[in-house]
């Protein structure tokens, strides 16, 4: 696995098995713990939300439980940092290849970056995950941090 996800991954940012039923619920749930760790502004949950609205981040990976990477602009963010979310029932998000298509996401990173470079690292090292099956699973299954660092180890 790159180098980066698990640097940028706060292990208080991590929400597994959340009973979230929307987007926008799991959305405010991660912001929620980026801002009370300093990474985001109060604003930050507000504009994602919001660019998730026209911008939407779902990526479809022909899983019943597809992968979401909602951002908004770094003038939002304090310092680099990802907040991670499992689901237990996935919610909706929209495909960002075909925004008409609403796809069932089980894992959300929730990315807060302010830095072009750490943007591209931060992504590569989350789209290594994505397209990794068994990682996936492995996150799936998740019930403590040490689960979590097993698979991104």
């Amino acid at each position: 696995m790159p180098d980066g996800l698990m640097q940028l991954l706060d292990p208080e940012a991590i929400v597994l098995g959340s009973d979230a039923s929307t987007n926008e619920e799991i959305i405010r749930i991660l912001a929620g713990r980026l801002e009370m760790l300093g990474y985001v502004k109060s604003s930050y949950a507000d504009a994602v939300v919001r660019r998730e609205l026209t911008i939407p981040t779902g990526l479809p990976l022909e899983r019943p439980d597809n992968v979401a990477v909602p951002h908004t602009d770094p003038k939002h963010v304090l310092k680099p940092g990802i907040a991670m979310g499992t689901l237990k029932q996935p919610v909706t998000f929209a495909n960002m290849e075909d925004p008409d298509e609403m796809l069932p996401v089980g894992f959300v990173f929730l990315l807060a970056i302010n830095d072009k470079d750490k943007q591209i690292e931060a992504l590569q090292a989350v789209m290594a995950i994505i397209q990794n099956p068994q990682a996936l699973d492995g996150l799936r299954s998740a019930r403590t941090l040490e689960d979590v660092r097993a698979v991104l180890g």
